[in-house]
């Protein structure tokens, strides 16, 4: 029998605010356990929640981005379960009435294809906080500093029928939310993870198999591994003649097997209800124009952009806009060296080949925009050749000339890497290399043709690398023809 996939997705994006959804604690991370929580986030009786009309914002901002519908009335719930880091009892979220409803995003898929991914709905919630297992001597520690972070819930259709199509999709929310400047993008701690609805039915078949869920995923790579293992276990288990059970399960990287966490908990299990302490949530036209004036330039609108503007292949152009921050580095640069193309191929050969080595983000490279610009001028105007160019990109990245436009410049005359145009010196050091290697000289004129290649080489070598290369190229043919 062949199968089908289905499978949906649920991404829980922390929002950038400053502070907490309902109350004025900081969420910066990595600080000491329970030091960003207050009266709020502990529940101490008699307090009350504040809404944070920046995530409200930020939440609008969104829906507009995937030309969804904005709740202009919606309302905040209680979600009620106990386990230890909810001191409330229960979380306060978006159920019936969410801020954004029925909006879609296109992805890519590996054949090139484009497919629209439906979103059903983005609402907001507070974050619970974290139980500690490690280092208590059987015990558990409560950490509650993130309790009360803003996310935005991102919950797709039952669209996507591969694990791959998953990726493509939360790859594309990741790098859209990052684009609004509503999510920091780092999954590593947190802030951007997701859980995976999987299920599997005979293909031809409308009805959809049970289904499990996939808790707390925060990484491409994992993604695609779980569900691919959670579609052959749900496989093996119906082709053996058992019965797939509704339950939220965990993905082990480990031991890349996915195991039974407890049974998959339904809307009615929570008991939800409106939240007695906040009003409903009225958004205003004028609020509505403010956050539309505030959009940027949106990923897909900027690739189109950028290969008809600056002539660029959609590789490149696909390269440049997966995040905001390489394309304004792309922009700068292009714009202040007239150079598109070459910068292109700067940025993603030997930049992003030095970012990747050393784990940084373009934000943190040691060779900023005006560097990169004073080293594609040299190139473009041949004053170094392409090979020369990265032994400045070297000393660039190391610092060694200064940290502005004529830092290459100063790299160039420091180390003596300024390239030789003169024909007349050329000319020269071809002539001695012909006469000193006259066998190879018959050889190429005998007709094998990539003799030649040994020639430029020579010619390279005895000029440090300094020669021309086009000019070594042709003048090398008109004496070797000669």
């Amino acid at each position: 029998m062949e199968w089908e996939t289905v499978i949906g997705l649920e991404i829980h994006a922390q929002l950038s605010t400053k502070s907490k959804l309902f109350s004025g604690s900081s969420i910066e991370y990595g600080q000491q356990p329970n030091t960003q929580a207050n009266e709020v986030d502990l529940a101490m009786p008699g307090v009350l929640p504040v809404l944070n009309t920046e995530a409200v914002r930020m939440a609008a901002m969104f829906g507009l981005a995937i030309n969804a519908p904005i709740g202009k009335g919606n309302v905040f719930a209680r979600k009620n379960y106990f386990y230890p880091d909810l001191p409330q009892g229960y979380q306060i979220s978006q159920f019936d009435k969410p801020i954004v409803e029925l909006g879609y995003l296109d992805i890519t898929l590996e054949n090139g294809d484009t497919k629209r991914v439906g979103v059903t709905r983005a609402h907001l919630e507070q974050d619970a906080g974290k139980s500690l297992h490690e280092d208590y001597a059987g015990m558990t520690g409560i950490d509650l500093n993130r309790s009360g972070t803003p996310l935005l819930e991102i919950v797709s259709e039952p669209d996507m029928r591969s694990a791959k199509e998953a990726v493509a999709y939360m790859k594309k929310i990741h790098e859209l939310v990052q684009y609004l400047g509503i999510n920091d993008g780092n999954m590593q701690e947190g802030s951007f993870r997701c859980d995976a609805n999987v299920s599997v039915r005979p293909k031809g078949q409308e009805e959809f198999g049970t289904r499990a869920e996939l808790k707390n995923i925060n990484s491409f790579k994992f993604v695609e591994r779980a569900i691919n293992i959670e579609v052959e276990r749900q496989i093996d288990i119906i082709e053996e003649g058992g019965e797939v059970v509704q339950e939220t399960r965990l993905y082990d990287p480990d031991k890349n097997e996915t195991r039974s966490m407890r049974s998959k908990e339904e809307a009615n299990d929570y008991r939800y209800f409106p939240c007695p302490d906040l009003l409903p949530v009225e958004i205003t036209d004028e609020f509505l124009a403010s956050v539309k004036k505030d959009l940027p330039e949106l990923p897909a609108v900027k690739f189109e952009r950028f290969v008809k503007e600056y002539d660029l292949t959609d590789y490149d152009a696909g390269v440049l806009t997966a995040s905001r921050s390489t394309a304004d580095y792309f922009e700068v640069v292009a714009k202040a060296c007239g150079e598109p193309k070459l910068t292109a191929n700067w940025i993603t050969g030997e930049l992003s080949s030095h970012l990747n080595a050393n784990d940084l983000t373009i934000d943190a490279s040691p060779v900023n925009s005006d560097m990169l610009t004073g080293l594609i001028k040299r190139i473009a105007d041949n004053t170094i050749s392409g090979k020369i160019a990265k032994q400045v990109f070297e000393a660039l990245w190391n610092k060694e000339g200064g940290e502005d436009e004529t830092a290459a410049d100063s790299i160039i005359e420091s180390k003596g890497l300024k390239q030789i145009t003169d024909s007349g010196a050329i000319e020269s050091l071809i002539d001695e290399i012909i006469a000193n290697n006259t066998a190879q000289v018959e050889q190429y004129r005998g007709g094998k043709e990539q003799v030649f290649g040994f020639f430029v080489g020579q010619v390279m070598k005895a000029s440090q690398g300094k020669a021309n290369p086009a000019q070594v190229n042709q003048m090398l043919k008109e004496k070797l023809s000669s």
